[in-house]
């Protein structure tokens, strides 16, 4: 899925944009601003809470793209953090015993309105906040036409015929201050509050479409997840379709078939990874055999060996008739003894 990081970026640089032109028009601003300093302050607090909640939209938005992608790799419920827009899916899809995931079109559906209910309901606040900076900025210009036409009636009021025309018209540049001040209140609030407006609605613009296309992802999604059933569609008369249970039951069936068939496939690949094991201890059996009987024809030359040696033995004492054997015939005896000790260790097993 796309990540709404982008759009987040577009926001940054638009109040970059924003902020470079307030630097800029930095002394006429502050005049402006001073003209109804309460006024324009409220607007300004009104304006920063519209810039916060935009920017919370994406950081939700954000949070929502990486459950969707950590679901895709995992289990949901080793998820790093549940999701707030997505959590009836999350639950739905967590009490899920289907592997791979189906849905049916009457699950898909519900779970994007509601999805689609929870995006509006945080762009609500939004647009709220986008009227409200329009309705103070005309709300500080009707305030200030007031009091322009209050001072303008008092001034009429005031001005007397017969006297002194340099006294009278001093008299006309000091009371005309109250009408500008009311002036400079009406356009100082239509200034921030218009402009205020102007900028949260390109920044509630990319929000939507961030929204928009969260969406659209989210649906495609779903629909490579859904399992379109035949039983919920008209017959051929058009007259009904087939009543609800009847379409839930052969729902419950078809998974009941395919977690049967799971078992199956399960049930034969143990089957033949145990008769491959069976197999190769078999193998593993007749080698020893093998082995075995190669020791024991061995044990049996050796044993025929030692009989003939024996008899040898007998026949040399006999040929010597009872005298003493000479040096040279003890040391091939006791040579021949090492050699028999020497196979004797070599044939037992370790």
């Amino acid at each position: 899925m796309s990540q709404p990081y982008r759009a987040l970026v577009w926001m940054l640089g638009f109040l970059g944009l924003v902020g470079a032109a307030c630097a800029v028009l930095f002394a006429p601003l502050l005049q402006a601003f001073g003209a109804t300093p309460v006024f324009n302050s409220v607007i300004l607090l009104v304006f920063a809470v519209g810039v916060l909640a935009n920017l919370r939209q994406i950081l939700r938005l954000q949070h929502e793209v990486r459950w969707i992608e950590h679901f895709k790799r995992s289990n949901p419920d080793r998820a790093h953090a549940p999701p707030v827009l997505l959590a009836p899916m999350a639950q739905m899809l967590a009490r899920s015993d289907r592997r791979p995931l189906t849905l049916s079109t009457a699950s898909m559906r519900s779970i994007l309105d509601s999805v689609h209910l929870r995006l509006e309901e945080q762009r609500d606040l939004s647009r709220y906040l986008i009227g409200l900076l329009i309705f103070l900025g005309l709300l500080g210009t009707f305030w200030g036409l007031l009091k322009t036409i209050g001072s303008v009636g008092d001034i009429i009021g005031g001005m007397t015929a017969g006297s002194d025309a340099v006294a009278m018209f001093d008299t006309l540049k000091a009371r005309l201050q109250a009408p500008l001040s009311g002036m400079a209140t009406s356009f100082s609030t239509s200034l921030f509050g218009l402009a205020g407006s102007l900028v949260l609605g390109f920044l509630d613009l990319l929000s939507g479409r961030s929204s928009n296309r969260f969406y659209t992802e989210l649906e495609d999604w779903l629909s490579g997840m859904t399992k379109l059933s035949g039983g919920g569609g008209v017959v051929a008369d058009g007259d009904s379709s087939v009543p609800a249970y009847v379409q839930a039951l052969l729902e419950q069936t078809a998974d009941g078939l395919e977690r049967m068939q799971r078992a199956i496939v399960d049930s034969e690949r143990e089957r033949r990874a145990s008769a491959e094991q069976l197999t190769e201890l078999n193998v593993q059996l007749s080698k020893l055999s093998e082995h075995m009987a190669r020791e024991s024809r061995g044990m049996a030359e050796f044993s025929q060996s030692q009989q003939e040696l024996r008899v040898a033995l007998k026949t040399i004492a006999a040929a010597q008739g009872g005298h003493q054997l000479s040096d040279e015939l003890r040391s091939e005896f006791r040579l021949l003894t090492r050699t028999i000790a020497a196979a004797m260790d070599q044939k037992r097993p370790s």
